[in-house]
């Protein structure tokens, strides 16, 4: 049979599948009648041993090169083992009979509460450690196996409805040969983080996991976009030589990852990178850009119970700034809501969370959130070459309200005599069409600017980004991004304020050309495009490019559009 999806991260695949489903406890409020309270502490019991015997197996599984996952394994069986959590949860199902599940949380959220109050960075981070076990135990109580991707037995084909931060962020990479979701289009984080990891994926396919066994074997192909359940030893063999074809093609593209990023006549262009923490796999990318584009901040506050404090973030931002010296490095705000959320906040359910208070207008909401965030900003700008830049801003207001903020931050390092960079950029992210209709006056209140197009283009189509059903009508290629976009450039070049493209059609093969043609100079991308992005750099020229934006915007559809530019660039492709 075959499916169609969304080619998010382009590859193929064969292989046996992992059907991956997140455990989420189901906990009923009730009390033991005396005959079931010894029953329910051997449960108890029995579970607590399941997840010891489970820690013991991943912790004996990682090999040479793992020992910093053996230590926080190890901090696991600690937790698990310790004395007087399990004292008090036998007490709960004796003294209050309460059934184990009960026990289990009572005891575990009144610790993971009390822990993460604490004034010490280290001690808080134990709190989401206690909520990992706590969710082992009850995951084991329940009698459902586990399921994880840092620990896979063999390659795997992952299978899902959707893929969030936390499962990916400790995903093993060497034995994930594809990511197939049901959810998401390629400005969804499962796209990004496949894209970076050069994974395979293919997004959107409706009912992925009612369509595949554990183990089955199914072809994915994440260039043209299908999904191949039960094939033939005859497609077998045309996908295995498909995917050989491939690779070799990548393995061409990847030799050009060094190279300055020079068009064929002589243009220089700043090829930057798209980060989302300050890890070692991320910071290669420095040796082969020319900055950082995007830091997108928010994924330190993710996946755990507590709020990163002010020390914690310095730390991470003086650690990218020393990594890239002098070139710049553009610091993006917390932009939290919309398709991402926090554990260690509790928001309001939006019916329209996309359209909610959401990024800088969450951060101007909640002050104290937004200025530890820019008093580490602020400290960290004394190294390297810091840029500021807020996201969702959708009026001058929000520029000048902003802009408010980070004075109020510096009178106060001022006050309490704390050095930070005093020549630090203040700019904004362009992803809703009414900041890019007043360009021409936005330019005047900041120092740059970056282009957002994942969102500009979700709010120019009025189309969810990430839901399947609408995903024809979210069109990158419109003629109205298209010439939205070349609105920004032309003020921008106006007023010699750089100007930056850092959405996912800054990477994009066929969008990227047309950006040069613009006279957009800078461009941000995740480092797995950055190979194929000098490579088409060192064969289009400017003038090129010229023509091709001009054309581009004469195009009267979407379609008309990608079409015009596959065969116009045809020959560089």
């Amino acid at each position: 049979m075959e499916y169609q999806g969304n080619p998010v991260s382009e590859g193929i695949a064969v292989g046996k599948v992992l059907r991956y489903e997140r455990f989420t406890p189901k906990i009923e409020e009730k009390t033991l009648r005396p005959e079931e309270v010894e029953p329910a502490v051997r449960h108890y019991e029995e579970a607590r041993g399941g997840a010891k015997a489970e820690l013991e197996h991943i912790r004996d599984s990682f090999g040479a090169g793992g020992e910093d996952k053996k230590k926080i394994i190890t901090a696991h069986l600690d937790i698990l083992m310790d004395v007087a959590m399990d004292e008090e949860i036998r007490q709960a199902i004796h003294g209050k009979m309460l059934p184990a599940e009960n026990a289990i949380q009572k005891v575990y959220s009144k610790y993971i509460r009390r822990i993460g109050k604490a004034k010490d960075a280290l001690i808080r981070e134990r709190a989401t450690d206690m909520k990992d076990v706590c969710t082992r135990i009850l995951r084991n109580c329940a009698g459902v196996r586990e399921q994880s991707l840092a620990v896979l037995p063999q390659p795997v084909i992952v299978f899902a409805d959707d893929l969030f931060p936390s499962d990916t962020a400790s995903l093993d990479r060497s034995k994930v040969l594809a990511i197939v979701t049901e959810v998401g289009g390629p400005t969804s984080h499962t796209a990004i983080i496949a894209r970076s990891y050069e994974i395979p994926a293919l997004l959107g396919v409706a009912d992925a996991l009612r369509l595949v066994a554990d183990g089955e074997r199914v072809i994915v192909d994440a260039v043209d976009g299908r999904l191949i359940t039960q094939p033939t030893e005859e497609q077998v063999r045309a996908y295995e030589k498909k995917r050989a074809e491939f690779a070799k093609k990548a393995a061409e593209t990847k030799k050009y990852i060094g190279i300055e990023p020079v068009t064929a006549d002589g243009e220089k262009i700043e090829v930057e990178l798209n980060i989302g923490s300050a890890s070692v796999p991320e910071l290669q990318g420095s040796k082969y850009t020319t900055g950082v584009g995007l830091f997108r901040t928010e994924f330190l506050y993710m996946g755990r119970d507590t709020l990163p404090t002010e020390e914690e973030q310095y730390d991470i931002y003086r650690k990218v700034l020393t990594e890239f010296g002098d070139r710049p490095v553009t610091l993006r705000t917390l932009d939290i809501g919309g398709d991402k959320k926090l554990d260690c906040m509790d928001l309001p359910k939006e019916d329209n969370p996309f359209l909610g208070n959401r990024a800088l207008r969450l951060c101007l909401s909640h002050r104290d959130l937004f200025k530890t965030q820019l008093r580490a900003a602020l400290r960290a700008g004394t190294i390297g070459n810091l840029w500021i830049m807020f996201p969702m801003v959708g009026s001058l207001d929000d520029i000048r309200n902003a802009k408010q903020v980070v004075q109020e931050v510096r009178g106060d390092l001022d006050r309490e005599h704390i050095p930070y960079g005093k020549n630090i950029k203040i700019g904004i992210m362009i992803e809703i069409p009414s900041i890019a209709m007043i360009a021409d006056l936005a330019v005047k209140e900041v120092d740059f600017a970056s282009i957002g197009t994942n969102d500009l283009c979700q709010y120019t189509t009025a189309a969810d980004r990430l839901n399947p059903t609408v995903a024809p009508y979210y069109q990158s290629y419109h003629p109205a991004m298209f010439r939205l976009i070349r609105y920004v450039a032309q003020e921008f070049k106006k007023a010699g304020k750089p100007l930056c493209v850092c959405g996912e059609m800054g990477g994009d093969k066929l969008a990227m050309p047309v950006l040069l043609g613009f006279g957009i100079r800078r461009i941000s991308m995740g480092l797995a495009s950055v190979a194929n992005v000098k490579r088409i750099l060192s064969r289009l020229t400017v003038a090129r490019a010229e023509e091709l934006a001009e054309n581009v915007c004469r195009q009267e559809t979407a379609a008309d559009a990608a079409a015009y530019l596959k065969s116009a660039l045809a020959d560089i492709l």
